[in-house]
């Protein structure tokens, strides 16, 4: 890892961003233009989130399952709105094993169209439903302008399917899921998210309705950090997924699809971090305590290396999980720089004043410099530093909440709204016209990115037209 100072937030956002995943090692560039190789510490965080997620969807009575990567290209040609919106993203197979293929087969963008296909096969009374799959797995968008995690051609993710009886399930199950996101952006990632309803220009391509949790990055920039689609009748129909329902009557099935992705590693970094490196909030980080061993002779080295083994061994029994940095070749101060620089949520120090004492210093990564050091007793240390990573996790929330707070405005015209979304989010009310909402866009590069769920003041009058409006939506320059 290179010693160089990152390039400031305040100077240019996106460079420190690259920056920090590349000296982080969290990511680096595939020779495939747009594609990109997680690197062993971004795959352990995404393993983290995965296990998050994975246990919520299992509490909500999920299933995992697998299908296919390559997918006929007539099966996304059966819904006439997912094919228009998914067309100039795909990546296309017409070759195999040395022949040209009979139909070309798409490398899957989204799976809606092969589970559909499956489960029009799997569903036939309304005893078989609901049907409740998640899939972990990697799709391929073949994106203009790529950014590592953020997007890129290829990317990993889940992606949820469900197929109910009824509409009110198949809505509720919609709702279910993106309080599931929200809860674990907000209680995991230390995320603060808003839950809304997107736009119909905004909407997923084949949805009725898309929802969304939104976060605001330290730029100010609004990232889509998950969404969950209300799919109506509309694969149902085009797949012919029907049910005898209790009457004996053929019904089409009610479908839903969600998913979360490697862009939510992007989320933590942008929302989190400072000059000196990454900021991982203790409930993700891949090691949430570093133990720095510090000493200058042989004689120092052994009752330190002791202290050290005891220690380690202490915190991983309490169930922390913790690194010890014992390389020989560099030194303690390259050391302190390079786990800030990877986001360890607590640095322990132990040296023969250390042992002496029967203490060890510890440093908070949230709190950089004296405000974050202090001593601990070894004695008791494994709940002093549990207790530690509770309030680390606690007041990361709480600044990021702070910070998004504080740059979302209410402004009084539309003058007012041009000028707010270039440095932060415009609240405001909209008559939910096309035209409206173009107008923004092409005014201020501001996009609407959800109207907040429960967030309704009653009616007042479009920023943009004047005209009534029922609904607030958050404007904003988005990734």
């Amino acid at each position: 890892m290179s010693e160089e100072k990152l390039t400031p937030r305040n100077v240019d956002f996106s460079e420190w961003y690259n920056q920090i995943v590349m000296r982080a090692e969290m990511a680096d560039y595939a020779p495939v233009r747009g594609c990109m190789i997680v690197r062993p510490y971004g795959w352990a965080l995404w393993e983290n989130i995965q296990q998050a997620l994975d246990r919520r969807f299992k509490d909500t009575g999920h299933v995992n399952a697998a299908f296919p990567l390559l997918i006929p290209m007539s099966f996304l040609e059966k819904e006439k709105e997912h094919v228009q919106g998914f067309s100039p993203e795909l990546a296309v197979v017409t070759i195999g094993g040395g022949e040209k293929l009979e139909e070309p087969l798409v490398i899957r963008p989204t799976s809606e169209t092969i589970i559909g296909y499956m489960y029009s096969k799997w569903i036939k009374s309304y005893r078989d439903l609901p049907v409740l799959i998640n899939q972990w797995g990697n799709v391929v968008r073949w994106e203009l302008r790529t950014r590592l995690f953020l997007r890129t051609l290829e990317f990993y993710w889940q992606e949820g399917h469900t197929a109910h009886a009824t509409e009110q399930e198949a809505r509720e199950e919609t709702q279910r899921m993106l309080d599931v996101y929200a809860d674990f952006a907000i209680n995991e990632g230390a995320v603060p998210v808003i839950k809304g309803v997107k736009s119909q220009a905004e909407k997923f391509a084949g949805a009725n309705l898309s929802a969304s949790i939104e976060a605001m990055m330290q730029d100010t920039r609004a990232l889509q950090a998950g969404t969950s689609h209300f799919l109506a009748q509309n694969f149902a129909k085009a797949f012919n997924i029907q049910y005898l329902d209790v009457n004996n009557s053929l019904q089409y099935a009610w479908t839903t699809s969600w998913g979360l992705s490697t862009r939510f590693i992007g989320a933590i970094i942008m929302t989190h971090g400072d000059d000196q490196g990454l900021i991982l909030p203790p409930r993700l980080a891949p090691f949430q305590v570093v133990i720095i061993p510090i000493f200058k002779t042989e004689s120092e080295a052994a009752s330190v290396k002791e202290a050290v083994q005891r220690v380690q061994a202490a915190l991983k029994a309490a169930g922390i999980r913790v690194k010890v940095d014992d390389r020989s070749e560099v030194t303690p101060g390259f050391k302190f720089n390079d786990w800030e620089m990877r986001g360890v949520p607590l640095r322990v120090e132990i040296g023969p004043k250390d042992i002496e004492k029967g203490t060890v210093a510890v440093a908070r990564r949230d709190k950089p410099g004296k405000e974050g050091k202090s001593f601990l007793p070894q004695a008791g240390l494994p709940v002093a530093v549990a207790d530690l990573l509770v309030d680390i996790q606690k007041s990361m929330l709480e600044r990021a909440t702070a910070f998004r707070d504080s740059h979302i405005f209410d402004p009084k015209d539309y003058a007012e709204l041009t000028e707010v979304v270039q440095h932060g989010w415009a609240y405001s009310y909209w008559c939910e016209s096309p035209e409206c909402e173009k107008k923004v866009k092409e005014d201020t590069k501001a996009t609407t990115r959800c109207m907040p769920l429960g967030g309704d003041e009653g009616p007042g009058k479009c920023i943009v037209c004047g005209q009534d409006a029922q609904h607030k939506v958050y404007f904003a320059k988005a990734y």
